[in-house]
């Protein structure tokens, strides 16, 4: 789906109605007929049909819909390399918890992460780290937030280590000294301990909703983003199994950040995550936020 394809985002929400109302069994006959060209009428809804109802749980095991899945992956359609039932990682997708929603203050992040304590050798690591370029790779961590339209360009960046850092080490202290846009300005910042699937889920909810002013792109394209944006957070090459790239979670270490600068807006959701990877000297940074508040001219007042 491109940013701009307002015909794919038809498709995309077709297919999330007729998931949601239509039973199961009734969907079959779309997918009698098998494509051959992957711009063929109704075969981009039908792809994006299929991926909701892998996050539903109702696709796993009919033989027309795997079959017509399989035609996809043949004809390299990028939804038809998701796994066909929802992971246990995903298990928050679409799940909203009524009177927790965004976090947006450091008092709400303090609320519901543990911190983690500052250290003096955190922050040399930081005052030593070294950013990497990679336009692509941060194309790919921010494309939940783009694509789903939020006020402000993401902010990612990617750091090397000369030596590895001490996981006790990878926190505030150590962002803080990192030339990063989000946290300069003055005001308290906090960094707190979490975990991938709650990196995952706000990944999916960026791009599924969209931001104020932006368009959601339906669960099965913010499910594609999602993982191309944590891969790309982990380092992970493309072609990396889903269930290995789980498995490899548990050997990074998951940072989620908040600050009172200017440049998070504190409005209607605001995201920080920085990711050490396990080899401790690889560090990726993600920082975004979104805003109802808008200049004279409808543009975000940033």
């Amino acid at each position: 789906m491109s940013d701009d394809g307002r015909g794919a985002r038809d498709d995309a929400k077709v297919a999330a109605r007729l998931a949601g109302t239509t039973p199961v069994r009734e969907l079959g006959p779309l997918f009698a007929e098998l494509p051959e060209d992957l711009r063929a009428p109704g075969v981009e809804m039908r792809a994006c049909l299929l991926g909701e109802l892998a996050l539903i749980g109702a696709r796993a095991g009919r033989e027309r819909m795997d079959t017509y899945a399989g035609r996809l992956r043949d004809l390299g359609h990028p939804l038809a390399r998701l796994p066909e039932t929802r992971l246990d990682v995903e298990h928050r997708f679409g799940v909203r918890v009524r009177g927790l929603g965004s976090v947006k203050t450091l008092r709400q992040l303090l609320s519901r992460f543990p911190e983690l304590s500052r250290s003096d050798a955190g922050a040399a690591a930081g005052r030593g780290a070294v950013g990497v370029d990679d336009d692509a790779r941060a194309r790919a961590v921010a494309r939940p937030f783009t694509a789903g339209g939020w006020a402000r360009t993401p902010e990612v960046r990617f750091f090397a280590l000369p030596a590895p850092l001490d996981p006790g080490g990878f926190g505030m202290s150590f962002l803080e000294r990192l030339p990063l846009a989000c946290l300069q300005g003055g005001g308290n910042a906090v960094a707190c301990a979490t975990t991938p699937d709650d990196v995952l889920n706000e990944l999916f909810s960026a791009a599924c909703y969209g931001g104020v002013g932006g368009q959601g792109q339906g669960g099965a394209y913010a499910r594609l983003f999602a993982w191309e944006s944590l891969y790309a957070l982990m380092g992970l090459p493309a072609d990396v199994p889903f269930l290995d790239a789980v498995r490899t979670t548990p050997d990074h270490r998951w940072v989620r950040f908040l600050a009172s600068t200017p440049w998070f807006h504190h409005d209607t959701a605001d995201v920080g995550f920085a990711v050490l990877d396990p080899s401790r000297t690889r560090v990726a940074v993600l920082a975004a936020t979104d805003t109802d508040v808008t200049a004279p001219d409808g543009s975000a007042r940033l």
